[in-house]
């Protein structure tokens, strides 16, 4: 057993390594960065983008899938389960629907996987990984301005495609720029290598007379 004074001089210790900040080292951040962090995230969710959205969503899909509360946590609850999402992708496809099973679920890893399929078929559509969000921006309202833009992405393409599928304003999402490609027969490009090849020999015969090079230099 320890004696009275081997007592106080562990308080004391304990007391001591407690002011000095001993044994905090292993202390994850703070509630405070956390919240600045994601406070930081929450500001770049637009709140007029969120009403274009939602009315190009109920146009494109019907009224069957209903409209949120106006909000950010209206906007996550309508599309969390996917459905909307799925709903909202295969009525940009002409042909084939991308999404074959469109169902609504109580289950998470069910409300997961809807998710998953819309983003999939989103980038078969042509949204770039780079406009994607992920699964938990939505399901757990991480960052909901990258649902956003994905939405956006999705929106700016459909109008850009013009396949007849498109039912919101057209002037909504802005039109994304298209590759100008050009495609050649083989007597274009057989008289553009002769074009080359005449250029590339118009110097023959050509010689360095008259050409000064400056001043020559001097050996003392």
């Amino acid at each position: 057993m320890c004696s009275q004074n081997e007592l106080m001089g562990l308080w004391h210790f304990g007391k001591s390594s407690r002011g000095n900040g001993v044994g905090m080292a292993n202390k994850g951040p703070s509630y405070g960065l956390s919240r600045q962090v994601q406070d930081k995230i929450d500001s770049k969710y637009d709140q007029e983008l969120e009403q274009v959205l939602v009315e190009w969503i109920s146009r494109q899909c019907g009224a069957d899938v209903g409209k949120p509360e106006p909000g950010k946590m209206g906007f996550q609850a309508w599309l969390k389960d996917g459905c909307v999402l799925s709903e909202l992708i295969n009525s940009l496809f002409p042909g084939d629907k991308p999404v074959k099973k469109i169902q609504s679920s109580t289950m998470a890893f069910k409300q997961m996987e809807q998710i998953s399929q819309f983003l999939s078929a989103a980038e078969k559509y042509g949204v770039t990984k780079t406009d994607m969000f992920q699964t938990v921006d939505l399901w757990e309202g991480k960052d909901l301005a990258a649902v956003q833009r994905t939405l956006s992405a999705l929106g700016s393409l459909a109008v850009t495609k013009e396949e007849g599928t498109y039912k919101g304003d057209p002037n909504w999402f802005f039109k994304k720029a298209q590759e100008n490609k050009r495609d050649f027969s083989d007597d274009q490009l057989k008289a553009g290598k002769n074009v080359i090849g005449l250029q590339m020999g118009s110097n023959k015969g050509a010689s360095q007379e008259g050409m000064s090079y400056g001043r020559p230099r001097q050996i003392l």
